[in-house]
Parts: structure tokens; C-alpha cells; sequence
């Protein structure tokens, strides 16, 4: 099926996310579409998919116009969509949770379970999937639910299938299958609308690249485009896409955890007898797949969680029992996941979330008072210094981008003297332009020998920071390990394989991802 969006536009009050976009995925065809977060991809296909409605411009199929009033038209037109954040029960078999809301039914009116467990062995057994109809989705991997996702579209007779940054919660190796996956529905006559921000992923499987720019459409690519010319037409400039850090030059062993255990509120071990130590002037980066305990760890570090185990102590003085204020006055930089959670108050000014953590302290507090001029003052010095682009210090934070909002979270936590700097997640939904900088800044802490935990889901960004990398899965480390490991050991190991055995099954099969980091060093070195 040949699909052509002609002219499409869709606004929310005064902000254009997508801008007369213009695109075509032939049949067949894997078709990337490249950009920033917030650059407007998943608001195009969520038009596509029927569930905004466009407010210009049109959609053709087979070069008939079609108009979806809802995701059930799409469906019926050919249209799946595969979402970021998996639309699954928890508690449903693989084979109810396919045929949810399009039921097969018996003569009397009941659903037929035997049938609906045919169309997932079928669709399965065609692509090589290995899902088993019965399993429960919960006890599933998270490579595997994305396949149940795919197996529910297909099921459905999807001719076009939209792929929405289908690799943000998947392993190395689980990328592969999925690459695999993606050239078996090629080859099936399946058109492919793959959206992303990840460069290597797009040379490694694209026919044809779009990039989108601030809703509009700034160029394509073809997949033997060099990763920093992608970079460049995501971005509008020439950005540089490695950190530039010398080796570090690591002192003693300043922060030490030994034995730590979290619970979860069923009783469960979510971090389980962990034992690592950070070294002044080095940057440990946690590495997993979300949900294996990098959340409740770093809560446990900052005093938002009480472990029932272990001990942590920075500079030799023990952190446990000591409030979250305390540990912060103790010296810890913090930055949250989550920024707009835990990380500003969206109703403050930017002038007051920069010294949310400091604000009853000299110089911002002359006794129970605020100093407002020190304060603005303050605010004024880091806008600067840290390049949060603003209207005024005296606006909401909550009128900032996503990118502004995370430099003022930074600014904050880097503006005071610190023992240790904890980041989760420190680039999350940032554009190319401001992760650049959040890098060198996080490695300058580095420098003046702060020792500093990164935890990311990122590989790439693991990687590119990290002076040791500690990897955990279901709650505990698998390993420890030294920052220029493969990538393909990584994953390994983020799936729970142990290093030694990691090692051996990296070197007998390499990812496309794997290869495609080997291509563009070599690119680099021309």
C-alpha cells in the first residue's frame, strides 16, 4: 500500500506541530522519520493513525483521500500502529490481549479462544516470532511484548505499520530482532513508518529518511548519510556528536554503598544487595533497561526511600537516616528523572526553582526572610551561564521547553560545591543541541573531581560518559566494567547474561547496531 500525506497541519492554540508536512512511503518500503523530541513526528502519525484530526492537508492511500474520525478507521483502512508505551493488560494472555476489541466469537456469543490462539500462531510462526499464545503479558520480556504489538497489528490486516521510537525500552539484542523483524515485512510487502532519534538505528535499516524540524519537514536522507550530517539536519547547525573528555584522573573511593536492599510496597527486593563504590573525579554510569531498580536506587541515595539493608556513606560520614534535605545540604546534587515531577514546581518562577533546594540559606535568606534581589540576581547569573533560553526570570517555568526546564534543574545542582552529583535519566527529551551541553558539563563536574552516578536507559549516552559502567537487571549489578566496553556486551548483560558468558556471545554474533558503531569509527578516522 503507497501512503501520501499531502499538506498536513495540526496546531494546539498557538503552537504549529506539524507544518504542511509532506510525505510518501512507497509499499514495501521501511521509511524513517528523523527528528528531535517535540520536532512533531508522533503528532503526524497520531493524525495518520486517526487520533487527531489535521487541521489541513490530506491523507491518501493508493491515491485514494481517506479520512479517519478515529484509530477504528485507520484499522480498518490497513493502518497499525505500534505505540512507544505499550497499549497491553498486564494480566491478559498474548492471544485475549491481541484480539481485545475485535473479538472472535462462537455461536454463542462467546469469544473463541482457540481461534484467536490460531491467528498468533500463524502470524508468529510466518515471522519467526516465538510468542507463545498463552503467555501471560507480565511475565513477558520487553523485546517480546513488542512483538505481541506487532502480532495485534498484523492480526488486523495492517498494510502500513507505524513503528513510534520502537527501540526506547529495548536491549542491544533486542534491537536486532527487531531490525530482522522489520526486513521480514518488507519483504512481505509491508510499508514501515519507522520513527526515531537515534541515528545508528536509522543507517542500519531506513531505504529513505525524513527529517523533521520544528513540525516541518527540513530534508531526506538516504541511509549511507553520515550520522553527522543526520545530526546537522535534525539540529539546523553542525553539532558534535562525541563527548570531548581526557581520561579520568580518579582519586579514592568517596561515595561506597555496601549491601544496599529497597523494598517495593508488595515486599519485594527492587534493589537487591548492591555493592559499588565511586571514586572522586570518575563518572560510574548504571546501565538497564527501565524498571530494573535504577529508579528506587537513586531514590535511596537521596533519602526518598529507606532501604531495609546495607549501608551507603559519602566521604566516610553514613548517609542512612539522615532526611533528604540534610543529604542535599551535605553536598549531593540531585536530578530527577522525572524533571516536572520531582524536578521543578511548574506554578514557580525560574528565579525561584533555581534555588528551590538552597532558598532559606545565605545568600537567599536574611533570617526567615528571602532576599528576592539575590535571588533574581542568582537567576540573572545562571540563565547566562547555563544558556536557559527565556522571556523573563520572573516567568513560570512551566512556560519553558522541556530542554530549558531540565538547564534550570542542572544550573540549579551545579551552581553549589558538590561531594557527589547523582543524574537519572540526565538528557531525557532533550534536542541534540542541549545534550551536547548537559555533556560537557556533567564531565566539567568530573574534572573538579566531584565523583558523579549517571544512570540512562541510553547506551549511547552510557557510553559516552562513562568512566566504569555498573549494569543492572532485576534489581541487582551483573557487573562492573570498564567504560569502553562493547556495546554488545552491554546488552548482554543488561538482559541478566553474566560478563564472562556476555563476552563469548557477543564475539559469535554481532548486532547490526554493533556494526554500525564500527562503521562510523571508521567514518571518523577519514
Amino acid at each position: 500500500m503507497k501512503l501520501e500525506l499531502q499538506g498536513i497541519t495540526k496546531t494546539f492554540g498557538p503552537l504549529v506541530a506539524n507544518d504542511h508536512i509532506d510525505l510518501v512511503v512507497e509499499p514495501g518500503e521501511i521509511h524513517a522519520l528523523l527528528g528531535e523530541n517535540g520536532a512533531g513526528k508522533s503528532t503526524l502519525m497520531n493524525v495518520l493513525y486517526g487520533l487527531y484530526q489535521p487541521d489541513g492537508g490530506r491523507i491518501l492511500l493508493d491515491g485514494e483521500a481517506v479520512a479517519f474520525s478515529g484509530p477504528g478507521d485507520a484499522v480498518a483502512a490497513g493502518i497499525g500502529m505500534v505505540h512507544q508505551h505499550f497499549m497491553l493488560v498486564p494480566v491478559f494472555t498474548v492471544a485475549e490481549s491481541v484480539v481485545l476489541g475485535y473479538e472472535p466469537t462462537g455461536g454463542a456469543g462467546l469469544i473463541d479462544i482457540a481461534e484467536a490462539r490460531g491467528r498468533v500462531r500463524e502470524i508468529s510462526d510466518r515471522f519467526g516470532f516465538d510468542v507463545d499464545p498463552d503467555a501471560r503479558i507480565e511475565d513477558l520480556p520487553v523485546g517480546a511484548q513488542q512483538r505481541v504489538e506487532i502480532i495485534k497489528a498484523l492480526s488486523r490486516d495492517a498494510k502500513v505499520l507505524i513503528l513510534d521510537e520502537p527501540t526506547a525500552v529495548l536491549t542491544p539484542q533486542e534491537t536486532d530482532e527487531l531490525i530482522e523483524i522489520m526486513r521480514q515485512l518488507k519483504a512481505s510487502g509491508t510499508s514501515i513508518v519507522f520513527i526515531t532519534h537515534k541515528l545508528r538505528e536509522v543507517r542500519a535499516v531506513a531505504d529513505t529518511i525524513t527529517v523533521i524540524r520544528r513540525g516541518k519537514v527540513v530534508g531526506q536522507a538516504t541511509p549511507i548519510s553520515t550520522e553527522t550530517e543526520l545530526a546537522s539536519l535534525m539540529v539546523g547547525r553542525s553539532v558534535s556528536l562525541g563527548v570531548a573528555k581526557e581520561p579520568a584522573r580518579a582519586g579514592d573511593e568517596a561515595f561506597q554503598v555496601r549491601g544496599l536492599t529497597v523494598l517495593d510496597p508488595t515486599g519485594k527486593a527492587v534493589v537487591d544487595d548492591l555493592t559499588f563504590s565511586v571514586r572522586r573525579g570518575e563518572i560510574l554510569a548504571v546501565a538497564g533497561v527501565q524498571g530494573n531498580g535504577q529508579t528506587e536506587l537513586t531514590e535511596a541515595i537521596l533519602g526518598l526511600v529507606e532501604p531495609v539493608a546495607g549501608s551507603m556513606t559519602l566521604d566516610g560520614e553514613d548517609l542512612l537516616g539522615r532526611g533528604v534535605k540534610d543529604r542535599l545540604r551535605a553536598g549531593i546534587g540531585f536530578v530527577p528523572e522525572d524533571r516536572s515531577t520531582d524536578g521543578v514546581i511548574a506554578s514557580f518562577s525560574i528565579a525561584e526553582n533555581l534555588v528551590l533546594d538552597i532558598y532559606d540559606s545565605e545568600p537567599f535568606a536574611q533570617g526567615l526572610a528571602m532576599s528576592p534581589a539575590v535571588v533574581r540576581a542568582n537567576a540573572e547569573k545562571r540563565a547566562k551561564e547555563f544558556d536557559i533560553r527565556l522571556s523573563s526570570i520572573d516567568d513560570p517555568i512551566s512556560t519553558l521547553s522541556g530542554g530549558n526546564q531540565q538547564k534550570v534543574v542542572i544550573a540549579r545542582e551545579m551552581s553549589r560545591t558538590l561531594r557527589l552529583l547523582v543524574a537519572s535519566q540526565p538528557t531525557r527529551g532533550l534536542d541534540v543541541g542541549s545534550i551536547e551541553f548537559m555533556h560537557e558539563r556533567i564531565v566539567e563536574e568530573r574534572d573538579n573531581g566531584t565523583p558523579v552516578v549517571i544512570v540512562s536507559t541510553e547506551l549511547d549516552e552510557v557510553l559516552a560518559l562513562a568512566d566504569r559502567i555498573a549494569v543492572m537487571y532485576r534489581g541487582r549489578i551483573v557487573g562492573i566494567v570498564d567504560g569502553g566496553t562493547d556495546r554488545d556486551v552491554l546488552g548482554l548483560m543488561m538482559a541478566g547474561v553474566p560478563l564472562e558468558e556476555a563476552q563469548v556471545q557477543a564475539a559469535e554474533h554481532r548486532t547490526a547496531l554493533a556494526t554500525a558503531d564500527s562503521v562510523a569509527d571508521q567514518e571518523g578516522t577519514l
